[in-house]
């Protein structure tokens, strides 16, 4: 894709000429970095379309450096690693981290073509907005997610992950995802499940993630045995989530016995963001930066205030809840720095509904009351509804169109997959 910005980032100046003279007469505009130090500098200048990272450097190694990006929240656009005597075990781990592919020297033509117009257009086709899992904080709580996360990697076992609404259900599928293969997971479960074969055939060799199978009726859950029995003919992995207990699922009669003892084989909590509170402002600095990135909102950053605000809130919403208010305040705030009093602005209806009314709520004008109490009824809706427009519509007494409408003018995000529902 012509224009795409690549960084280039290798010690030796004849791989990086090379490769900058085969990539600028394909169209691209290259940057380049001999070591990681200039990489780190002009990745904070600008978000590229595609890193293309030496492995073995002198200051510091192409892994070393991807992990310090996942962990810090730029691991935005795909990484392809190069290297000419990488172990195996080397490869993995930076797949695991987040690198999108692999080039080994000396790098053919069409393989290096090819691959590189393949995760640009990854990268631009991929709708996905979660964190990555190396992003979701320092705090033991997710250091111990990671560590069940790992231990499962390698094995085809359906995983089961288990916790509030809002968690970061799909950072944890991610990160149970092998690069270079296939990634399904569909926006309507039930309806997907109505058709086991075409998921099936999609998912062949990949990972398939189902993001709520707790409440399906019979219908999907027969669809969803199918999928279970064919599992290993299509050499898929199954990654479910449900933000029901256990101990709900084993009461209901309606969900099935022999589904549930299948799926709930592995089984991974995913802990709520309260949790963790300390990685908050971490959190919330990264989701602000990306969407400055992607120029979607000016240059925005939280003041001190305004971030200690944010970590001392219980988060009932976790992950999801979080994104929402960031990408509210991010487009409402005045001025660069988000003030406290904007912060608190976006939280007070939770802290109305878990003081029955009483604070600083109540003082705000009528329009901006009404406006936070829609916008609490209508994520309500949404999650529990996981995300079916069509069901909110109909739930809430409003034609769909108006309803995409008040949730845009709300500042509330939804998935434009759903429009063609």
């Amino acid at each position: 894709m012509p224009g795409k910005q690549i960084l280039i980032v290798d010690d030796e100046m004849g791989i990086r000429e090379l490769l900058s003279e085969i990539l600028e007469d394909e169209g691209y505009d290259i940057k380049l970095a001999e070591n990681a130090d200039q990489a780190r500098q002009l990745r904070n200048q600008f978000r590229p379309d595609l890193v293309l990272l030496d492995i073995w450097m002198p200051d510091c190694d192409g892994v070393s450096l991807l992990k310090e990006w996942a962990n810090g929240g730029q691991l935005t656009m795909p990484v392809v690693m190069m290297s000419g005597h990488a172990t195996i075990d080397t490869a993995v781990e930076a797949t695991r981290i987040g690198a999108i592919d692999f080039l080994e020297k000396p790098i053919g033509l069409q393989k290096l073509l090819s691959t590189v117009s393949r995760a640009i257009k990854a990268n631009v086709t991929q709708a996905n907005s979660e964190l990555s899992l190396s992003s979701l904080g320092r705090a033991q709580a997710v250091h111990e997610l990671k560590r069940q996360l790992e231990l499962v990697q390698q094995l085809k076992t359906p995983v089961l992950l288990l916790g509030e609404p809002g968690v970061g259900f799909d950072s944890c599928a991610r990160f149970l995802h092998h690069a270079n293969t296939p990634f399904v997971a569909p926006e309507q479960v039930e309806r997907a499940l109505d058709a086991p074969a075409e998921l099936l055939q999609q998912a062949q060799n990949g990972l398939l993630f189902l993001r709520e199978i707790g409440r399906l009726p019979s219908r999907a859950q027969h669809g969803l045995l199918q999928v279970l029995a064919k599992l290993e003919k299509f050499n898929i992995r199954l990654v479910c989530a449900t933000t029901r207990s256990l101990a709900e699922l084993m009461q209901d009669r309606g969900f099935d016995a022999g589904l549930f003892s299948t799926i709930s084989v592995l089984q991974i909590p995913v802990p709520p963001l309260r949790t963790h509170r300390e990685d908050v402002p971490d959190l919330a600095n990264q989701i602000m930066d990306r969407l400055v990135e992607e120029r979607k909102v000016p240059p925005r950053r939280f003041g001190v205030a305004a971030l200690n605000a944010l970590r001392n809130h219980d988060w009932p919403g976790n992950l999801e809840q979080l994104r929402n208010l960031v990408a509210t305040v991010a487009v409402t705030a005045v001025g660069e720095e988000v003030a406290l009093a904007e912060v608190n602005r976006l939280l007070a209806p939770y802290a109305m509904q878990q003081t029955l009314g009483c604070g600083e709520a109540l003082d705000l004008p009528l329009r901006e009351a009404r406006d936070i109490f829609e916008r609490q009824y209508f994520e309500h809706h949404i999650k529990l509804e996981n995300g079916n427009m069509s069901r909110v519509a109909e739930k809430v007494g409003l034609e769909r169109t108006h309803l995409y409408r008040k949730l845009k003018q709300l500042g509330i995000r939804f998935s434009k997959r759903t429009l063609e529902e």
